[in-house]
């Protein structure tokens, strides 16, 4: 029942950390979706993250995309966990749902990316 995104990247080549974090980020979306309901879950919010449709991957498969493709540590990936939630606790109307997980995921990530993995030139 996984869509081909899922099946290209097999559980065993993705980072352990990464896939407890897409299980617990899934969880929180899914509970939030929930908690709004149907009827409320219509991108009517002005939040830059927040996407028109929900996007066809999976936060796992998501997840998992990035670390096979954008090459950095599976420490990037819990800083970027930090950095959402320290987000999350400054604004509270932001919402992780399935309408804003995928972008603000790839944000963090990069974010933490930047700061983690880049190197540093002294010019």
């Amino acid at each position: 029942m996984g869509s081909a995104e899922e099946e290209d990247l097999p559980a065993t080549d993705m980072p352990r950390v990464v896939g407890v974090l897409s299980a617990l980020l899934e969880r929180v979306t899914e509970r939030n979706d929930a908690a709004t309901g149907p009827g409320a879950l219509e991108p009517a919010s002005g939040s830059a993250f927040r996407a028109m449709t929900k996007p066809g991957i999976s936060v796992r498969a998501y997840m998992a995309r990035i670390a096979r493709f954008a090459g950095c540590s599976p420490a990037c990936f819990v800083v970027g966990y930090i950095y959402l939630d320290r987000l999350l606790r400054r604004r509270r109307a932001l919402a992780v749902d399935s309408y804003s997980v995928h972008r603000l995921l790839i944000t963090t990530v990069l974010s933490a990316v930047k700061f983690m993995d880049d190197i540093c030139y002294n010019n």
